[in-house]
């Protein structure tokens, strides 16, 4: 079978691999494609489409140009993913933009916060560490945890930034259904990300996923790394129930999410390029 990643994270975001090393990664374990998917940013799309372009044809993975968008639901943190769409597309790539200036006011208040609190930390600090890619809170966590202020990231999240601590700040961010428009618009596949992590129960889930169709939602990661056997059955069955398709990918993240390997998640993915194929098709018709 011929095996793929459609959710990847590379460090133009908060993953810990570049671009390039992904595509060396995923062509030593023969992924026959993975998708790049920042988080609200496409700017590693190129090298990766480079990088598998220098390859053997043999050894080439196709590189699904990809991304993550954060958006907000009833208070929640809704993840939609982009794939194969007209990334390059000049009105497309204004709005990433303007998403990356709503993270990037949302980060320079929180780095505020924390020296106002004495923690040593500035805005040039962070660049210094991080570049100038798309920061999320992973990159904060790791500052935190080099800098000797909590032990693991894990603790970053669970004391100082994650929602209701005190260095948690906000963003601006968009309605699922208006990322589904967006992707759809440019000709992409719109996929909701992860959909037990945001611990809808059955009723919740179904009401946010007719909304999303109603706006051209496609699928939904039925696999996902950490999806046990019953899970994905029972997200597959509501995936048919509802007219979508399955998608799936291990969210990885490099050294960030150590658990969770390319292509194999936690060792409970091998994910069908026929999934792609079917994705594809479905987008075509529309």
């Amino acid at each position: 079978m011929n095996t793929i990643d459609l959710h990847v994270h590379s460090t133009c975001s908060d993953g810990t691999l570049t671009p390039a090393e992904l595509v060396t990664l995923a062509s030593s374990i023969g992924l026959s494609a993975f998708a790049l998917t920042d988080h609200d940013s496409t700017d590693g799309i190129a090298e990766a489409l480079r990088s598998s372009a220098a390859l053997p044809e043999a050894k080439r993975p196709e590189v699904i140009p990809g991304i993550e968008f954060s958006t907000e639901y009833l208070g929640s943190d809704i993840h939609i993913v982009g794939l194969d769409m007209q990334y390059q597309a000049p009105e497309f790539q204004a709005t990433v933009a303007s998403f990356r200036d709503d993270r990037l006011i949302r980060n320079k208040k929180m780095i505020a916060r924390m020296a106002a609190d004495h923690i040593d930390i500035s805005y040039e600090e962070m660049a210094k560490a991080y570049g100038e890619q798309v920061w999320t809170r992973a990159h904060f966590a790791g500052y935190l945890v080099a800098h000797g202020y909590v032990a693991s990231r894990k603790e970053a999240f669970a004391s100082l930034i994650g929602e209701g601590c005190r260095y948690y700040v906000p963003r601006s961010r968009i309605r699922p259904e208006e990322a589904v428009d967006l992707i759809r618009r440019f000709d992409g596949i719109p996929i909701l990300a992860h959909p037990l992590l945001y611990h809808y129960d059955d009723a919740g889930l179904r009401t946010l996923l007719a909304l999303l169709k109603e706006h051209g939602l496609l699928g939904i990661e039925v696999y996902y790394s950490t999806h046990t056997p019953q899970q994905e059955a029972y997200i597959a069955a509501l995936a048919a129930e509802l007219g979508l398709l399955p998608s799936g990918g291990s969210d990885f993240h490099g050294d960030n999410k150590p658990d969770i390997s390319l292509g194999s998640g936690m060792g409970n993915l091998a994910i069908s390029h026929e999934l792609l194929d079917a994705l594809k098709k479905a987008r075509n018709r529309m």
